[in-house]
Protein backbone atom coordinates (compact mmCIF):
# COMPACT_ATOMS: atom_id res chain seq x y z
CA UNK A 1 0.00 0.00 0.00
CA UNK A 2 3.08 2.30 0.99
CA UNK A 3 4.44 1.61 -2.15
CA UNK A 4 1.46 2.32 -4.47
CA UNK A 5 0.72 5.68 -2.43
CA UNK A 6 4.61 6.90 -3.51
CA UNK A 7 4.08 5.81 -6.43
CA UNK A 8 0.78 8.19 -6.94
CA UNK A 9 2.60 10.82 -5.10
CA UNK A 10 5.31 10.81 -7.27
CA UNK A 11 3.00 11.11 -10.21
CA UNK A 12 1.32 14.02 -9.01
CA UNK A 13 4.52 15.94 -8.18
CA UNK A 14 5.67 15.01 -11.79
CA UNK A 15 3.00 16.25 -13.20
CA UNK A 16 2.70 19.19 -11.29
CA UNK A 17 6.31 19.96 -12.27
CA UNK A 18 5.33 19.59 -15.80
CA UNK A 19 2.52 21.98 -15.49
CA UNK A 20 4.53 24.68 -14.26
CA UNK A 21 7.26 24.03 -16.99
CA UNK A 22 4.57 24.50 -19.62
CA UNK A 23 3.47 27.97 -17.81
CA UNK A 24 7.20 29.34 -18.28
CA UNK A 25 9.91 29.72 -20.92
CA UNK A 26 13.77 30.50 -21.05
CA UNK A 27 15.20 33.04 -22.84
CA UNK A 28 19.49 32.65 -23.15
CA UNK A 29 21.25 35.74 -24.44
CA UNK A 30 24.91 35.42 -25.94
CA UNK A 31 27.54 37.69 -27.38
CA UNK A 32 30.66 38.06 -28.19
CA UNK A 33 32.04 41.64 -26.91
CA UNK A 34 33.90 42.41 -24.22
CA UNK A 35 32.80 45.46 -22.89
CA UNK A 36 29.76 46.71 -21.71
CA UNK A 37 26.10 46.80 -23.23
CA UNK A 38 24.15 49.14 -21.41
CA UNK A 39 20.28 49.01 -22.29
CA UNK A 40 20.57 46.45 -24.65
CA UNK A 41 17.26 45.86 -26.38
CA UNK A 42 16.36 42.19 -26.99
CA UNK A 43 13.70 40.87 -29.12
CA UNK A 44 11.96 37.88 -29.38
CA UNK A 45 9.18 36.86 -31.93
CA UNK A 46 6.11 36.66 -30.64
CA UNK A 47 5.67 33.47 -32.38
CA UNK A 48 8.47 31.70 -30.43
CA UNK A 49 7.52 32.98 -26.95
CA UNK A 50 3.47 31.40 -28.12
CA UNK A 51 4.56 28.23 -28.94
CA UNK A 52 6.62 28.05 -25.68
CA UNK A 53 3.13 29.22 -23.83
CA UNK A 54 0.73 28.76 -25.76
CA UNK A 55 -2.51 31.12 -26.05
CA UNK A 56 -0.33 33.73 -23.87
CA UNK A 57 -1.60 36.94 -23.12
CA UNK A 58 0.78 40.35 -23.41
CA UNK A 59 -0.81 41.34 -20.42
CA UNK A 60 -0.49 38.63 -18.26
CA UNK A 61 3.23 38.22 -18.31
CA UNK A 62 6.38 38.48 -16.49
CA UNK A 63 9.68 38.87 -17.37
CA UNK A 64 12.40 38.12 -15.26
CA UNK A 65 16.45 37.93 -15.03
CA UNK A 66 18.23 35.38 -13.56
CA UNK A 67 18.05 37.52 -9.97
CA UNK A 68 14.30 37.15 -10.54
CA UNK A 69 13.57 40.54 -10.60
CA UNK A 70 11.07 41.83 -12.86
CA UNK A 71 11.56 43.41 -15.89
CA UNK A 72 9.64 46.18 -18.20
CA UNK A 73 8.44 44.98 -21.31
CA UNK A 74 7.23 45.82 -24.60
CA UNK A 75 4.48 43.66 -27.34
CA UNK A 76 4.41 45.44 -30.71
CA UNK A 77 1.43 45.33 -32.89
CA UNK A 78 2.39 44.17 -36.26
CA UNK A 79 -0.96 43.57 -37.67
CA UNK A 80 -3.55 45.98 -35.49
CA UNK A 81 -6.99 44.65 -37.81
CA UNK A 82 -5.72 41.08 -37.22
CA UNK A 83 -8.73 39.09 -35.93
CA UNK A 84 -7.30 36.63 -33.57
CA UNK A 85 -10.26 34.03 -32.22
CA UNK A 86 -8.33 31.11 -30.76
CA UNK A 87 -5.79 33.65 -28.91
CA UNK A 88 -2.49 32.68 -30.58
CA UNK A 89 -1.58 36.66 -30.90
CA UNK A 90 -1.20 36.47 -34.84
CA UNK A 91 -1.32 40.45 -34.81
CA UNK A 92 1.59 40.49 -32.57
CA UNK A 93 5.34 41.03 -33.53
CA UNK A 94 8.32 41.20 -30.34
CA UNK A 95 8.10 40.76 -27.29
CA UNK A 96 11.18 43.26 -26.12
CA UNK A 97 12.82 44.32 -22.87
CA UNK A 98 16.40 45.50 -22.16
CA UNK A 99 19.26 44.10 -19.74
CA UNK A 100 22.59 45.81 -18.84
CA UNK A 101 25.51 43.37 -19.55
CA UNK A 102 28.29 44.49 -17.05
CA UNK A 103 31.61 44.24 -18.51
CA UNK A 104 32.94 40.92 -19.40
CA UNK A 105 29.28 39.77 -19.31
CA UNK A 106 28.54 37.67 -22.40
CA UNK A 107 25.59 35.51 -21.28
CA UNK A 108 22.06 36.12 -19.52
CA UNK A 109 18.84 34.05 -18.98
CA UNK A 110 15.68 35.63 -18.65
CA UNK A 111 12.26 33.61 -18.05
CA UNK A 112 8.96 34.47 -19.70
CA UNK A 113 6.10 33.46 -17.04
CA UNK A 114 2.25 33.34 -17.22
CA UNK A 115 0.60 35.76 -14.08
CA UNK A 116 -2.51 35.35 -12.83
CA UNK A 117 -3.04 38.89 -12.52
CA UNK A 118 -2.54 41.46 -14.93
CA UNK A 119 0.89 42.80 -15.40
CA UNK A 120 1.59 46.55 -14.71
CA UNK A 121 1.61 49.44 -17.03
CA UNK A 122 5.87 50.51 -17.30
CA UNK A 123 6.07 53.87 -17.44
CA UNK A 124 6.91 54.73 -20.89
CA UNK A 125 10.66 56.04 -21.92
CA UNK A 126 10.49 56.20 -25.54
CA UNK A 127 7.64 58.67 -27.44
CA UNK A 128 6.83 59.77 -30.87
CA UNK A 129 3.41 61.43 -32.71
CA UNK A 130 2.55 63.81 -34.98
CA UNK A 131 2.10 67.69 -33.42
CA UNK A 132 -0.78 69.29 -35.23
CA UNK A 133 -0.69 72.17 -33.09
CA UNK A 134 2.57 73.76 -34.60
CA UNK A 135 1.64 73.11 -38.08
CA UNK A 136 2.70 69.41 -39.10
CA UNK A 137 5.89 68.84 -37.08
CA UNK A 138 6.57 65.07 -36.06
CA UNK A 139 8.34 64.60 -33.00
CA UNK A 140 10.00 61.72 -31.28
CA UNK A 141 12.35 61.13 -27.69
CA UNK A 142 13.67 58.86 -25.77
CA UNK A 143 15.15 59.47 -21.63
CA UNK A 144 18.35 60.93 -23.81
CA UNK A 145 17.19 63.31 -26.02
CA UNK A 146 14.53 64.32 -28.68
CA UNK A 147 13.80 65.70 -32.03
CA UNK A 148 11.42 67.04 -34.65
CA UNK A 149 11.21 66.93 -38.25
CA UNK A 150 8.97 69.33 -40.78
CA UNK A 151 5.98 68.71 -42.88
CA UNK A 152 4.28 69.85 -46.22
CA UNK A 153 2.55 72.61 -44.02
CA UNK A 154 5.52 74.30 -42.83
CA UNK A 155 6.85 74.25 -46.08
CA UNK A 156 3.83 76.05 -47.77
CA UNK A 157 3.84 79.82 -48.67
CA UNK A 158 1.91 82.25 -46.57
CA UNK A 159 -1.87 82.91 -47.43
CA UNK A 160 -1.76 86.57 -48.51
CA UNK A 161 -2.14 89.11 -45.84
CA UNK A 162 -1.11 86.45 -43.17
CA UNK A 163 2.27 85.82 -41.31
CA UNK A 164 3.35 82.53 -40.99
CA UNK A 165 6.89 80.57 -40.66
CA UNK A 166 7.60 79.43 -44.05
CA UNK A 167 10.77 76.71 -43.90
CA UNK A 168 11.72 73.91 -46.92
CA UNK A 169 14.01 71.06 -45.11
CA UNK A 170 13.98 67.56 -44.52
CA UNK A 171 16.51 68.31 -42.19
CA UNK A 172 16.70 66.60 -38.59
CA UNK A 173 16.13 68.95 -35.10
CA UNK A 174 17.74 67.79 -31.64
CA UNK A 175 16.13 69.05 -28.53
CA UNK A 176 18.54 68.66 -25.61
CA UNK A 177 17.33 66.79 -22.48
CA UNK A 178 18.58 67.28 -19.03
CA UNK A 179 16.09 65.20 -17.96
CA UNK A 180 14.71 61.48 -18.09
CA UNK A 181 11.05 61.71 -18.81
CA UNK A 182 9.41 62.76 -21.77
CA UNK A 183 9.01 66.78 -22.62
CA UNK A 184 7.27 67.09 -25.98
CA UNK A 185 4.30 67.45 -25.46
CA UNK A 186 5.12 69.67 -22.45
CA UNK A 187 7.75 71.83 -24.82
CA UNK A 188 5.23 71.64 -27.51
CA UNK A 189 2.30 73.43 -25.10
CA UNK A 190 4.75 76.07 -23.56
CA UNK A 191 5.19 77.90 -26.72
CA UNK A 192 7.43 78.14 -29.78
CA UNK A 193 9.79 80.43 -27.74
CA UNK A 194 10.19 78.68 -24.27
CA UNK A 195 12.01 75.88 -25.81
CA UNK A 196 14.43 77.84 -26.91
CA UNK A 197 15.75 78.78 -23.39
CA UNK A 198 16.56 76.33 -21.00
CA UNK A 199 14.15 76.57 -17.59
CA UNK A 200 15.43 73.56 -16.13
CA UNK A 201 14.46 70.29 -18.40
CA UNK A 202 16.75 71.50 -21.45
CA UNK A 203 16.46 73.78 -24.71
CA UNK A 204 15.96 73.50 -28.64
CA UNK A 205 20.00 74.42 -28.98
CA UNK A 206 20.49 73.08 -32.75
CA UNK A 207 19.71 75.35 -35.54
CA UNK A 208 19.08 73.12 -38.51
CA UNK A 209 16.99 75.28 -41.95
CA UNK A 210 17.69 74.06 -44.73
CA UNK A 211 20.86 71.60 -43.90
CA UNK A 212 20.38 67.87 -43.14
CA UNK A 213 20.56 68.75 -39.46
CA UNK A 214 21.50 65.56 -37.50
CA UNK A 215 21.01 62.63 -39.75
CA UNK A 216 19.07 64.12 -42.88
CA UNK A 217 20.04 62.42 -46.00
CA UNK A 218 20.10 63.49 -49.85
CA UNK A 219 21.66 61.92 -53.22
CA UNK A 220 25.41 63.14 -53.77
CA UNK A 221 26.36 63.21 -57.28
CA UNK A 222 30.18 64.01 -56.48
CA UNK A 223 29.44 67.09 -56.20
CA UNK A 224 26.21 68.57 -54.83
CA UNK A 225 23.56 67.34 -52.44
CA UNK A 226 19.98 66.81 -53.81
CA UNK A 227 17.73 66.58 -50.95
CA UNK A 228 13.65 66.04 -50.57
CA UNK A 229 11.92 68.45 -49.41
CA UNK A 230 9.36 68.38 -45.88
CA UNK A 231 8.39 64.98 -45.16
CA UNK A 232 4.82 64.02 -46.68
CA UNK A 233 3.47 61.37 -44.93
CA UNK A 234 3.78 59.69 -40.99
CA UNK A 235 3.30 56.31 -39.62
CA UNK A 236 3.52 55.41 -36.00
CA UNK A 237 4.12 51.55 -35.50
CA UNK A 238 4.87 51.07 -32.38
CA UNK A 239 5.06 53.43 -29.23
CA UNK A 240 6.98 52.36 -26.30
CA UNK A 241 7.49 51.50 -23.40
CA UNK A 242 10.81 50.21 -24.94
CA UNK A 243 11.08 51.40 -28.36
CA UNK A 244 9.16 53.64 -30.91
CA UNK A 245 9.00 52.76 -34.53
CA UNK A 246 7.50 55.07 -36.87
CA UNK A 247 8.19 55.98 -40.68
CA UNK A 248 8.06 58.90 -42.37
CA UNK A 249 7.56 59.30 -46.41
CA UNK A 250 9.25 62.03 -48.40
CA UNK A 251 7.58 62.85 -52.27
CA UNK A 252 9.57 62.26 -55.93
CA UNK A 253 12.71 64.49 -55.85
CA UNK A 254 15.03 65.08 -58.81
CA UNK A 255 18.74 64.68 -58.42
CA UNK A 256 20.18 65.33 -61.29
CA UNK A 257 18.29 64.13 -63.48
CA UNK A 258 17.46 60.93 -61.55
CA UNK A 259 13.92 60.80 -59.89
CA UNK A 260 14.03 59.45 -56.08
CA UNK A 261 11.76 58.43 -53.27
CA UNK A 262 12.30 57.61 -50.00
CA UNK A 263 11.01 56.25 -46.65
CA UNK A 264 12.52 56.43 -43.45
CA UNK A 265 11.94 53.76 -40.55
CA UNK A 266 13.24 55.41 -37.10
CA UNK A 267 13.52 52.58 -34.25
CA UNK A 268 14.19 54.69 -31.31
CA UNK A 269 15.11 52.65 -27.86
CA UNK A 270 15.08 53.53 -24.21
CA UNK A 271 18.49 54.46 -23.21
CA UNK A 272 20.06 54.44 -26.12
CA UNK A 273 21.46 58.54 -27.36
CA UNK A 274 21.60 57.43 -31.22
CA UNK A 275 18.52 56.21 -33.28
CA UNK A 276 18.58 53.36 -35.77
CA UNK A 277 17.59 54.80 -39.36
CA UNK A 278 16.47 52.43 -42.17
CA UNK A 279 16.18 54.80 -45.52
CA UNK A 280 14.88 53.17 -48.68
CA UNK A 281 15.68 54.87 -51.49
CA UNK A 282 13.14 53.78 -54.90
CA UNK A 283 14.54 55.24 -58.29
CA UNK A 284 12.24 55.74 -61.02
CA UNK A 285 12.83 53.07 -63.77
CA UNK A 286 15.54 50.18 -63.78
CA UNK A 287 17.35 49.87 -60.27
CA UNK A 288 20.24 51.25 -59.64
CA UNK A 289 22.80 51.76 -57.00
CA UNK A 290 23.21 55.60 -55.67
CA UNK A 291 25.68 57.69 -52.90
CA UNK A 292 23.51 58.91 -50.11
CA UNK A 293 25.15 61.69 -48.68
CA UNK A 294 23.83 61.88 -44.89
CA UNK A 295 24.63 64.84 -43.38
CA UNK A 296 25.30 66.87 -40.17
CA UNK A 297 25.05 70.60 -39.88
CA UNK A 298 28.21 72.74 -40.33
CA UNK A 299 27.43 75.09 -37.79
CA UNK A 300 24.56 74.28 -36.07
CA UNK A 301 24.71 76.57 -33.02
CA UNK A 302 22.28 79.32 -31.70
CA UNK A 303 23.06 82.76 -32.70
CA UNK A 304 25.86 84.72 -30.71
CA UNK A 305 27.23 81.38 -29.25
CA UNK A 306 30.27 82.00 -30.82
CA UNK A 307 30.65 78.17 -31.33
CA UNK A 308 34.12 76.13 -31.73
CA UNK A 309 33.43 72.73 -33.59
CA UNK A 310 35.92 69.87 -34.00
CA UNK A 311 34.88 67.23 -35.94
CA UNK A 312 36.20 63.37 -35.75
CA UNK A 313 36.04 61.23 -38.78
CA UNK A 314 37.01 57.56 -38.47
CA UNK A 315 36.51 55.74 -41.71
CA UNK A 316 36.98 52.20 -40.07
CA UNK A 317 33.88 52.54 -38.05
CA UNK A 318 32.36 54.52 -40.16
CA UNK A 319 31.83 57.29 -37.99
CA UNK A 320 31.82 61.31 -37.92
CA UNK A 321 31.63 63.18 -34.94
CA UNK A 322 31.00 66.60 -33.71
CA UNK A 323 32.01 68.83 -30.71
CA UNK A 324 30.08 72.13 -30.71
CA UNK A 325 31.03 74.36 -28.00
CA UNK A 326 28.94 77.11 -27.30
CA UNK A 327 29.59 80.23 -25.21
CA UNK A 328 26.60 79.61 -22.43
CA UNK A 329 24.89 76.83 -24.32
CA UNK A 330 27.23 74.34 -23.14
CA UNK A 331 28.27 71.87 -25.80
CA UNK A 332 26.56 69.11 -27.70
CA UNK A 333 28.22 66.26 -29.50
CA UNK A 334 26.55 64.36 -32.48
CA UNK A 335 27.31 61.82 -34.45
CA UNK A 336 26.54 59.73 -37.66
CA UNK A 337 27.55 55.99 -37.82
CA UNK A 338 27.18 53.97 -41.32
CA UNK A 339 27.97 50.18 -40.13
CA UNK A 340 27.67 48.36 -43.29
CA UNK A 341 27.44 50.41 -46.46
CA UNK A 342 30.01 53.42 -45.36
CA UNK A 343 31.34 55.41 -48.77
CA UNK A 344 33.60 57.87 -47.46
CA UNK A 345 33.13 61.63 -46.49
CA UNK A 346 32.32 64.69 -48.15
CA UNK A 347 31.05 68.06 -47.67
CA UNK A 348 29.13 70.96 -49.15
CA UNK A 349 28.78 74.99 -48.14
CA UNK A 350 26.08 73.77 -45.39
CA UNK A 351 26.62 70.02 -44.39
CA UNK A 352 29.26 67.90 -43.74
CA UNK A 353 28.06 64.15 -44.58
CA UNK A 354 28.87 60.43 -44.50
CA UNK A 355 28.89 58.90 -47.88
CA UNK A 356 26.89 55.75 -48.37
CA UNK A 357 25.77 53.16 -50.88
CA UNK A 358 22.28 52.24 -51.26
CA UNK A 359 20.38 50.04 -54.18
CA UNK A 360 17.20 51.25 -55.22
CA UNK A 361 14.21 48.93 -52.72
CA UNK A 362 16.56 48.31 -50.36
CA UNK A 363 17.17 49.51 -46.75
CA UNK A 364 20.25 51.66 -46.45
CA UNK A 365 20.82 51.62 -42.15
CA UNK A 366 22.58 53.97 -40.14
CA UNK A 367 22.37 55.56 -36.98
CA UNK A 368 22.30 59.74 -35.58
CA UNK A 369 22.03 61.53 -32.14
CA UNK A 370 23.32 63.47 -29.80
CA UNK A 371 24.63 63.79 -26.45
CA UNK A 372 24.48 67.00 -24.26
CA UNK A 373 27.33 68.15 -21.87
CA UNK A 374 24.46 69.94 -19.42
CA UNK A 375 22.99 66.24 -19.09
CA UNK A 376 25.69 65.52 -17.23
CA UNK A 377 26.77 62.33 -19.22
CA UNK A 378 29.14 64.00 -21.80
CA UNK A 379 30.99 66.55 -20.29
CA UNK A 380 34.14 66.44 -23.02
CA UNK A 381 35.02 65.27 -26.84
CA UNK A 382 36.55 62.14 -25.61
CA UNK A 383 33.85 61.08 -23.51
CA UNK A 384 31.35 61.64 -26.24
CA UNK A 385 33.64 60.09 -29.20
CA UNK A 386 34.34 57.29 -26.66
CA UNK A 387 30.35 56.41 -26.28
CA UNK A 388 30.27 56.36 -30.59
CA UNK A 389 33.32 54.12 -30.83
CA UNK A 390 31.77 51.77 -28.49
CA UNK A 391 28.18 52.04 -29.73
CA UNK A 392 29.92 50.89 -33.16
CA UNK A 393 31.87 47.97 -31.53
CA UNK A 394 29.51 46.18 -30.14
CA UNK A 395 27.23 46.41 -33.77
CA UNK A 396 29.82 44.15 -34.88
CA UNK A 397 28.99 42.01 -31.86
CA UNK A 398 25.11 41.33 -32.20
CA UNK A 399 23.21 39.63 -29.56
CA UNK A 400 22.06 35.69 -30.25
CA UNK A 401 18.78 35.07 -28.85
CA UNK A 402 17.35 31.43 -27.91
CA UNK A 403 14.12 30.48 -26.41
CA UNK A 404 13.14 27.16 -24.46
CA UNK A 405 10.44 25.95 -23.17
Amino acid sequence: MMNTRMLLFSLVLLCTGLARGAEQAVITVTHDYAGARPAETITVPWAEVNRALPGALLQRIAVKDASGNVLPYQVTNIAPHAKDPTGVGVAYGELIFQYDFAVGEQSATFTVEETATVAPVFPSKVFARYIPERLDDFAWENDKVAHRTYGQALAAAAEPGTVKEVLVSSGLDIWSKRVDYPIVDRWYNKGHDHYHQDEGEGMDMYGVGPSRGCGGTGIWDGQQLHVARNYKTWKIIANGPIRAIFELTYDTWSANGVFVAETKRFTVDAGSNLDRIDSTFTVAGNAKELTVGIGLHRNPADKGQEPVIVLTPDATAGTLTQWIMQKSNGALGTALLVPDAFAGFAADDRNHLVLAKAVSGEPLRYYAGSGWSKAGEFTTQEAWNAYVAAFAARLKFPLSVQLAP
